[in-house]
Formats: structure tokens, C-alpha cells, sequence
């Protein structure tokens, strides 16, 4: 689930119990994200929570329209002719990416306001910027897992990227609205890529190093070079966003 509507979140709880004294009545869930996350419910000290299982017949039939699927090479994108991406296209990409995650943000940002370029010449002008950390590879692989994290943690960074003249976002995860107004205003756009399929998107992703800011290891700044990634337009460069949409549709059938 993206956070579109539905009614499959988790996919998949552990819970480890663990030698400690009985009084303290442990419980602990890790979930893989928080983003938007959650179940509500009252342990009595009568016995384990109980939750009904869902009747699989209230899942709707789904089928992917291939033949909608647009193939796009990221060289020829621009912000002129970001237009014709509409909220809810499936996109396969190919080309040249940027990476950026939490401490790479900040470090921009504290370029920008000193005045100073980034380093090794790596300008993110006109790039698409992915929220990532990916894995280091192993064999014969250009990158580990490499799947996208929760975009709105770099909200408070947004306007400055924009500043900047990045031509668009990869991520995970809604946008607040305030983000959601600086795509609009600034003509660009917001792709999401399915969470929780690193390995997967890593397939797509044929060349990678890293460019700027080594020493925060995975956080670096990475150009990947991409083929076929699949992604979905979250906002589009209209202010439209799925995450008010796709709930919305999800409720009416």
C-alpha cells in the first residue's frame, strides 16, 4: 500500500518475545516505516489482542492498463513539457538521476546559503532528485536495494531545491501542502516508487557512484543511471496529488 487507498497496509508483523521480568508487561512492534502507519488498539492484561481478518472479497479487482505505460527518457524532460505528466501516470524512466536523502539535503542547503558550489562540480539543476540511501552492491551488482524513503521529511528542504531549479522528486509518501504548492508553483513534479521493493527498483538502476559528500556513506550524493524505472506521478505539475485522489476514488467504489 502507498498510502492511495485500500485496505492492505501490513504486510508482515514479527514480535520477539524476550526473557524479562513478567511485571513489566513488555510489549514491541517495529514497523518498516511510520509513515502514515498505524492500528489503534486496547490491551486489558486478559489476554493477547484479537483482530478480525478481512473478507478478501472486499479487495477490488485490479488490473495494471500496459498499454497506458509511458516510457519516458529523463534527457528529454524539461519543465516546459513537464505539462503533459498527469497525477496517476505510470512512468518507466531511463536516464540519469540524482540521490539525496536527510543529511545531504541539509549539506545543499548549507551550500546554497553560503554561496558556495556544490562539490566535484555536481549541480542539480535540471536533475530528478531520488530520496535514497541505497546498499552497497555485492558481485557483480551496481547498487544494493535501493528503494525510495519517506518523502516528507524533506519538505523543509523543498523550497530551497526549488530554488535551485531541480526539475523533479522521487520518493515515497504523500506531501504536505505547503510542498504541494511549490510543485505547482515552480512547474515541477513528484514521482513515488513502490516502497518495499528495494531489490526490485535496484534492477533498474544499471550505474552508480557516488558524486558529492562521501562521508556520509549511504546518505552521499549517488548519480544512478537508469533503465525502465517504474515509478507513479504523485503530484503532478498542476498541484494535483494522488494522495487526495486516489483515497477519494478508493471510498466511492
Amino acid at each position: 500500500a502507498q498510502g492511495l487507498g485500500g485496505i492492505t497496509t501490513v504486510l508482515d508483523v514479527k514480535i520477539l518475545d524476550y526473557p524479562c521480568h513478567a511485571a513489566s508487561l513488555p510489549v514491541a512492534m517495529i514497523p518498516n516505516c511510520a509513515a502514515t502507519r498505524h492500528i489503534h488498539f486496547k490491551l486489558k492484561g486478559d489476554g493477547p489482542a484479537v483482530f478480525e481478518k478481512p473478507d478478501l472479497d472486499t479487495w477490488p479487482d485490479i488490473e495494471l492498463p500496459v498499454d497506458n505505460i509511458k516510457r519516458i527518457n529523463i534527457e528529454d524532460l524539461s519543465k516546459e513539457n513537464l505539462s503533459q505528466l498527469k497525477v496517476g501516470d505510470t512512468v518507466l524512466l531511463s536516464g540519469k538521476i540524482l540521490t539525496a536523502r536527510d543529511a545531504a539535503h541539509k549539506k545543499i542547503v548549507e551550500y546554497k546559503n553560503a554561496g558556495k558550489p556544490l562539490p566535484n562540480g555536481v549541480d542539480i539543476a535540471n536533475k530528478l532528485i531520488y530520496y535514497v540511501g541505497p546498499v552497497d552492491p555485492v558481485g557483480d551488482e551496481a547498487v544494493g536495494p535501493a528503494g525510495p524513503t519517506t518523502s516528507t521529511r524533506m519538505d523543509k528542504f523543498t523550497k530551497d531545491m526549488m530554488e535551485m531549479n531541480i526539475l523533479g522528486m522521487i520518493g515515497k509518501a504523500e506531501r504536505r501542502q505547503p510542498t504541494i504548492d511549490l510543485i505547482k508553483e515552480y512547474g515541477s513534479i513528484y514521482f513515488i516508487a513502490t516502497g518495499g521493493a528495494a531489490y526490485l527498483i535496484a534492477q533498474s538502476i544499471k550505474k552508480a557512484q557516488r558524486v558529492a559528500f562521501e562521508e556520509l556513506g549511504m546518505e552521499a550524493i549517488y548519480e544512478f543511471e537508469i533503465k525502465d524505472m517504474p515509478v507513479t506521478v504523485a503530484v503532478d505539475s498542476e498541484g494535483n496529488s494522488i494522495h487526495s485522489i486516489g483515497p477519494a476514488k478508493f471510498r466511492s467504489i
